[in-house]
C-alpha cells in the first residue's frame, strides 16, 4: 500500500512541488536544474528510495552547480535515515 502511495504522489508530482520543496530547504535551483531534479525524481525515485542512488547522485552532480549539488547531496544524507527507517516499517508490515 505504501508503495502505491508513493508512486501517486510521484506521478502527480510537478515541477513546482519539487521548486516549493527545494526553496523550504534553502536550495534556489534555476530552470535547468529544476527541469534536471524533476526528471531524476521521476524516472528514478524507485532507485532513490530503495537502492543504492551513487549512480543517480554522480550524473546529477555533472548537470547542476557545486552548491546545488552539495545541497542536494546534504539533503539526502539527513533524510537517508527516516528513509531507511519508513522502508523497514514497510518491509515488517
Amino acid at each position: 500500500m505504501n508503495f502505491y502511495l508513493i508512486e501517486e504522489y510521484v506521478n502527480r508530482m510537478k515541477k513546482e512541488d519539487v521548486n516549493k520543496f527545494a526553496l523550504k530547504q534553502g536550495i534556489i535551483l534555476n530552470d535547468d536544474e529544476l527541469d534536471t531534479i524533476f526528471t531524476y525524481i521521476k524516472n528514478n525515485y524507485r532507485t532513490i528510495l530503495y537502492g543504492n542512488p551513487k549512480q543517480i547522485l554522480l550524473e546529477i552532480k555533472e548537470k547542476v552547480s557545486d552548491l546545488t549539488y552539495n545541497k542536494i547531496e546534504n539533503l539526502y544524507i539527513k533524510f537517508k535515515d527516516k528513509i531507511d527507517l519508513f522502508m523497514k516499517k514497510v518491509r515488517d508490515n
